[in-house]
């Protein structure tokens, strides 16, 4: 199925963000689909899955976080993305600029969106859900968060995150605070430990990283991404 894609600019946490748009062939409605991608930014690799996803029918939008850069340098990008993971406000901040600009799209169903990142694109998703926002699924890959008392049962949709067994930056005990919050607050949720993976091994070029714990895993990479679109498929099914 054709797609069309652009670039689109908004501002966001003061800087210009410079995100992905990416539309299904036709001219009616469709679901719609946030991508929060990992600390470094929005790289190709993300900008196609949002193609990939509106091959599928979806109006989908790899948003940005970094105001169009990308940290090659793991220090750099570390003294950048922990101050932003410490503030839930700004990354609400980044999350609502990025569906304000999702839900202004004539594509777009209102009523029919979904956010799933990577990372911190992941745990950015989380807080949109924390935030009361109407979304129809989260799901997040190697991204995971605790919130502040009592924001997670403002949670409205199903969750679905997906961590490698061997992730020292997502640790067991980091998954368990996380599942347990999840089963508290009553949420809808599922959780998949994909064995022997280790930190963003979804992503193909993470072994040009020099930062231990992090390996791409091909096998499991896939199988993250099926996992992820029949979430979609099931919570925001695409409808002629």
């Amino acid at each position: 199925m054709p797609v069309t894609t652009r670039t689109v600019e908004y501002p966001a946490d003061g800087l210009t963000m410079v995100g992905h748009l990416a539309l299904p062939s036709g001219t009616g409605r469709r679901p719609a689909v946030l991508i929060g991608p990992e600390g470094p930014g929005l790289n190709d690799f993300q900008r196609r899955r949002a193609d990939a996803l509106a091959e599928l029918g979806y109006v989908a939008l790899a948003f940005d976080i970094n105001g169009g850069r990308w940290f090659g340098d793991p220090d750099e990008m570390l003294a950048y993305v922990m101050p932003l993971l410490d503030d839930p406000g700004r990354m609400r901040e980044i999350g609502h600029a990025a569906l304000d600009v999702l839900r202004a799209e004539p594509r777009t169903d209102p009523g029919r969106i979904a956010a799933i990142g990577y990372g911190t694109g992941g745990i950015i998703a989380l807080e949109l859900g924390r935030d009361g926002v109407d979304l129809r699924a989260i799901g997040t890959v190697n991204g995971l968060s605790t919130g502040l008392p009592g924001e997670t049962a403002r949670i409205r949709c199903p969750v679905w995150a997906g961590v490698g067994s061997e992730d020292p930056i997502m640790a067991p005990a980091q998954r368990e605070a996380f599942t347990a919050e999840m089963q508290e607050a009553g949420v809808d949720w599922r959780f998949v430990v994909y064995g022997g993976a280790q930190h963003a091994f979804h992503h193909p070029t993470v072994g040009h990283a020099v930062l231990p714990g992090v390996a791409y895993h091909a096998r499991h990479a896939e199988r993250a991404w099926r996992d992820i679109v029949g979430l979609l498929a099931e919570c925001v099914p695409v409808t002629a």
